[in-house]
């Protein structure tokens, strides 16, 4: 029961943690692209960039990784302004790929204490029945004092798994899902850079 209950606290750390990096990624999203409303002025929106690409909030490193490509490539190369923006898109999906798996970073152990809390608890309780059977094998006559210790064991280790599983299960399904939101989101911004960058 104490690998229960430190999953369960590990489980709560990694659930309000990575609801915290979420809510930044969104509202992240949302701020940056209010920089897109009206006329936009890409090198404008560049030069406003922190210098440092570790200072940078996602969008920022997305815009960031592709109008660097895009200018880079334009400046030295003599390739055509499709091939060059498709370079510059391959850069931002790049830099969104990796966020992504910053953010998805840790959903795994979720999963592993969803899928495993219930069988150590299962285990529990077949711990504990077994006592109770052994607690009846040494008497003549069998009295719910004697049962009791062994049955309230079992139960507990049922009730500790699922309270370890619960959580885990529905909290995970939820950040998967906002991941996938934001993911969705990145790709969104990534195509609307695309079609602005090849008007440059």
């Amino acid at each position: 029961m104490i690998v229960l209950v430190m999953m369960s606290i590990y489980s709560w750390t990694v659930i309000m943690s990575k609801k915290k990096v979420l809510i930044d990624a969104t509202n992240d999203i949302n701020n940056f692209h209010q920089s897109f409303e009206g006329e936009v002025v890409l090198s404008r929106i560049y030069k406003d960039l922190p210098p440092l690409v570790s200072d940078r909030t996602a969008m920022e490193d997305i815009f960031g990784s592709g109008y660097q490509e895009f200018t880079h490539t334009k400046s030295t190369s003599n390739q055509s302004l499709i091939m060059n923006s498709e370079r510059a898109y391959r850069a931002m999906n790049t830099t969104a790929s990796n966020e992504i798996d910053r953010l998805d970073s840790s959903l795994s152990v979720l999963a592993m204490i969803a899928s495993s809390s219930p069988y150590i608890g299962l285990f529990g309780t077949v711990w504990g029945i077994m006592h109770s059977f052994i607690g009846l094998a040494s008497v003549k006559q069998a009295t719910i004092a004697i049962v009791a210790p062994g049955i309230a064991e079992a139960l507990i280790a049922t009730a500790f798994g699922l309270f370890a599983a619960i959580p885990a299960t529905i909290a995970y399904n939820r950040l998967v899902s906002q991941v996938e939101e934001i993911g969705n989101k990145y790709t969104a911004f990534i195509e609307e850079l695309f079609v602005i960058i090849q008007r440059q």
